[in-house]
């Protein structure tokens, strides 16, 4: 009996058009593979750089707001400070501290950067980030008033609780004070008192039982009496800040200065700074074997005085900037 099948060239044939169909299937697969990995890289990129802005933008929109404080300064006349002692204090400077020194003949400091090329800054730093290619970075200080009122003599309420500082604002009379109070004024105001620093600094991180070092933006923090460190956000690896001053006091923004460029003068002049502006250069956790970016720049700021970063590895990264302003900052002053 004939038997049928195919022949030689038609399986032949089979194998080639199938062979055609299995390696655009894979190509497909990897190619789909890749664009889902570099999609999830930038993503992250994305999400870190807008948690980073966000989360400084919220303390330095706040600079300048003391409740129904309506001094311009804290001196002997119209402040007390009960609040002292703080362990590890962040200072830098004349009247730095976390509380107004009512002995000194200089303006308290709300805001304040600095930057560097070291490890250790303001006191109380000891494991900030050096930067590659001894390339610098900021520092960015600030204290403020956060959250609610704790106080409403109408009401009959008063949530203030041990152990935290709060900031008792008498229209023309400041306190500065630790745990509960009850103010004799009822027309006072109580409000949480922050003081934060923000800066980078290189931790190490296990991913598939490897040790990586990561950059990450840290914040110091004022609790119960002593300055705590915490981790805000990993990936950031540089940041600067311009400040909007108004040097001839006509409510406008005239010039941007970076930290190093400001005087004494300038930052305890608290009308005198409008606006800040913030770069950040965010980095991937860790390097992309399958990308080659030989001789990246990037630039912090324009102009004869930006930072130039330089780089030749396989990260990725992306700049982000944001100008915030200090509405607080003699707001009611701005002219448009």
């Amino acid at each position: 009996m004939k038997q049928k099948g195919f022949t030689l060239v038609e399986v032949m044939i089979s194998l080639f058009i199938g062979g055609l169909i299995l390696g655009g299937v894979m190509f497909t697969f990897i190619s789909m593979k890749v664009t889902t990995k570099d999609t999830m890289s930038i993503g992250e990129l994305q999400e870190s750089g807008r948690l980073a802005i966000n989360i400084m933008q919220r303390d330095i929109e706040q600079v300048g707001f003391w409740g129904t404080y309506y001094d311009d300064s804290f001196t002997a006349a119209n402040t007390t400070v009960t609040a002292t002692g703080v362990a590890g204090d962040c200072s830098e400077g004349a009247n730095n501290g976390s509380f107004p020194d009512l002995t000194s003949s200089s303006n308290f400091r709300t805001i304040y950067a600095k930057t560097t090329k070291s490890k250790d800054n303001l006191n109380c730093i000891n494991d900030g980030i050096i930067p590659a290619d001894d390339k610098e970075t900021d520092i960015l200080q600030l204290k403020f008033l956060q959250g609610d009122p704790q106080y409403d003599a109408v009401a009959g309420t008063n949530t203030t609780s041990d152990k935290i500082n709060y900031f008792i604002a008498e229209q023309e009379q400041a306190r500065f004070v630790t745990g509960k109070y009850t103010p004799t004024n009822i027309n006072a105001t109580i409000w949480p008192y922050s003081h934060h620093v923000y800066y980078i600094k290189e931790e190490e991180y296990v991913v598939n039982n490897q040790e990586i070092k990561v950059p990450v933006l840290r914040r110091k923090r004022l609790v119960n009496g002593k300055m705590t460190s915490e981790t805000i956000m990993e990936g950031v690896e540089n940041m600067r800040f311009l400040f909007g001053l108004d040097t001839n006091s006509d409510s406008r923004v005239d010039t941007y200065k970076s930290p190093s460029t400001i005087t004494a003068a300038e930052w305890e002049n608290r009308k005198g700074m409008l606006t800040v502006q913030v770069f950040l250069l965010i980095r991937a956790l860790q390097p992309d074997p399958g990308i080659k970016l030989k001789n990246q720049k990037y630039f912090l700021g324009e102009g004869a005085g930006k930072r130039e970063l330089n780089f030749d590895d396989n990260y990725r990264r992306t700049v982000f900037t944001t100008t915030i302003r200090l509405s607080n900052v003699g707001g009611n002053l701005w002219r448009i």
